[in-house]
């Protein structure tokens, strides 16, 4: 029996693999706060992504299941990794989304969110 949780684990697995071919370094994975997690933290130049990974059966039920909630949860927990790991670094910060449905390649989509 497949549970959510590995399922999960293995979406994430795989986000990771796919992001490290497109040149993405993984530099955290699994990132707990107070406040809530970050699936992947990955950097590639001066840029730095917050990933929020989704195993789903197609890519917009991965985009529909991150709320508006869990984005400011993410948000939150990045403003905590940022004191804790590049306060004075010189980098630029997005968030992404990066679904992983049966059957395609994952999908990543850049940007898919704004903080404010």
């Amino acid at each position: 029996m497949v549970t959510a949780y590995s399922k999960g684990k293995e979406g994430e697995r795989l986000a990771a693999l796919w992001l490290r071919l497109k040149g993405y370094r993984i530099i955290a994975e699994r990132y707990k706060t107070p406040y809530g997690e970050i699936d992947l933290v990955a950097k590639r130049g001066s840029l730095i992504a917050f990933i929020e990974v989704k195993a789903t059966k197609t890519v917009n039920d991965g985009l529909y299941a991150i709320t508006p909630r869990q984005q400011q949860r993410i948000a939150n927990a990045a403003q905590i990794w940022i004191q804790e790991n590049a306060a004075n670094d010189e980098l630029d910060y997005r968030f992404d989304a990066l679904i992983v449905a049966k059957g395609i390649a994952p999908q990543h989509i850049t940007n898919a969110w704004q903080v404010e």
